[in-house]
């Protein structure tokens, strides 16, 4: 290694060590603000959905429903299935909060947020932290690989038991089956990798009245509070 890339080095490990202080910033700043808004379910999906699709006017549907069982709705903030899900929310006069992240393409913060429930991230791990940890559900309508690394990564954590089970709803079997049978035939029956109940980790439905039922159903019978 050269005298020049080796001093290159250490600065970049100093730049390191100095970002810790501005990813707790972010994490303070996210419990604060994230305590005080009261049980949410967050909807995920493409930003890319356009407002005359079905699956935009479905999340709109599903998050004044979510509304009108008593939870606010949280989403990413930007344009698309989370657009639809954040004007739900606030035509049912419900919390309609935004974990916005800066993005060099698609991300910019929707109309529909509360003006006081907008927060806005520079690091996905700590954002998905927000939505783990103060979600009392997970709303997933179709998407890319964002609405994927979401969705697993709460799969994950409920499944080691580092987070409280809480519903993982798909919206759309059209879209979600083909996932399910290749999670099912691959992971589970043939190379053993997951166990055939930790498949009942996730729902797939159709309706917004059958996202309501298993929220409905799920908190019958638990309390609700942060995940971890």
């Amino acid at each position: 290694m050269h005298r020049k890339d080796l001093k290159n080095w250490n600065e970049i490990k100093t730049n390191d060590s100095w970002s810790v202080f501005k990813i707790m910033g972010e994490f303070v700043d996210g419990y604060e603000k994230m305590s005080k808004i009261g049980p949410c379910v967050s909807i995920f999906g493409s930003a890319r959905t356009n407002s005359d699709d079905n699956y935009y006017k479905l999340t709109t549907e599903i998050a004044k429903k979510i509304v009108d069982l008593g939870f606010g709705v949280i989403t990413g903030g930007g344009p698309g299935i989370m657009e639809a899900a954040n004007k739900g929310a606030k035509e049912a006069l419900g919390s309609s909060v935004g974990l916005n992240i800066e993005l060099p393409f698609e991300q910019h913060d929707n109309s529909y947020i509360d003006e006081d429930k907008s927060l806005d991230f520079d690091y996905f791990f700590v954002r998905k932290v927000m939505f783990m940890k103060y979600s009392q559900g997970f709303v997933v309508m179709p998407g890319g690989f964002g609405t994927l690394d979401e969705l697993f990564e709460a799969i994950t954590l409920i499944q080691t038991k580092k987070a409280e089970r809480f519903p993982i709803i798909l919206v759309g079997s059209e879209f979600w089956n083909k996932c399910y049978e290749w999670i099912k035939d691959e992971l589970v029956i043939k190379y053993n990798y997951i166990s055939p109940k930790e498949l009942n980790l996730i729902s797939i439905v159709d309706n917004s009245d059958d996202v309501i039922k298993i929220l409905s159903d799920f908190y019958n019978k638990k309390s609700i509070r942060p995940n971890f």
